[in-house]
């Protein structure tokens, strides 16, 4: 799916073929949901060849949550914006990591660190997670002191302008990262994106949905952070 996977799982004598079976759902999500494969579920529903009403469970329940998050944000989070083709990766990643996490726990994992590709997922920490600095990557931000929940962020550093205002079909601006804490990466990281998405009036819509508490720094380098953001420490966000 387009970023790195590590898994820490602190539960002695945790089986390995349950590790194995985590990645192996991960790679399947990936042939399946992937917007970069030809042969994906997802580019033959984008291209006609699959009937909307006849889709499997799993592609049907995250169209709904695009579909639910669209309509949350009045249209500037959209996984099909004007002229780009179907790209659900924003729900996808969270959705899929997080029942990967639920596979561990099934599996009689109690204590585990999930990050994929910067977003977390923990259970029986207490752990703590850094957010990075948006301009200095070298640095933190913030970090997050969790016993079990998901953080995920937003933010333009390492693939530069991708979130696009599905209302302008233009690049979001207005913020330089989101960071969301929610009970799941599935919430989590789509608040995250649709949070960025809709720019500076993010911070304050993502604050908004219930379980969720956001650590944002706008373009114009102002902290908005909920009272009850989970941060252990703090760095100068200034450049």
């Amino acid at each position: 799916m387009g970023f790195p996977v590590s898994l820490r799982v602190d539960d002695e004598g945790f089986s390995g073929a349950a590790v194995d079976g985590l990645f192996a759902w991960l790679r399947e999500v990936d042939a399946r949901f992937s917007p970069f494969r030809e042969d994906s579920e997802v580019c033959r529903l984008d291209r006609g060849e699959l009937e909307p009403g006849r889709l499997g469970p799993d592609l049907t329940e995250v169209l709904g949550l695009c579909e639910r998050y669209r309509t949350a944000t009045g249209g500037a989070f959209d996984v099909r914006p004007p002229g780009r083709r179907l790209d659900p990766c924003a729900v996808v990643k969270g959705w899929s990591v997080q029942r990967g996490a639920g596979l561990l726990r099934a599996a009689g994992a109690r204590r585990f660190c999930l990050n994929a590709g910067g977003d977390v997922v923990v259970a029986g920490g207490p752990w703590r997670v850094g957010v990075r600095h948006p301009e200095h990557a070298g640095r933190l931000c913030t970090a997050v002191r969790l016993t079990d929940g998901a953080v995920a962020t937003s933010a333009r550093y390492e693939r530069g302008d991708h979130i696009v205002d599905g209302r302008t079909g233009r690049p979001a601006t207005g913020l330089l990262s989101v960071t969301v804490v929610a009970p799941t990466l599935t919430e989590a990281d789509a608040v995250a994106t649709a949070a960025f998405a809709l720019g500076r009036e993010g911070a304050a819509w993502a604050a908004a949905r219930p379980g969720c508490e956001v650590f944002a720094v706008t373009a114009d380098r102002r902290v908005r952070r909920t009272a009850g953001f989970p941060s252990v420490e703090s760095g100068q966000v200034a450049a």
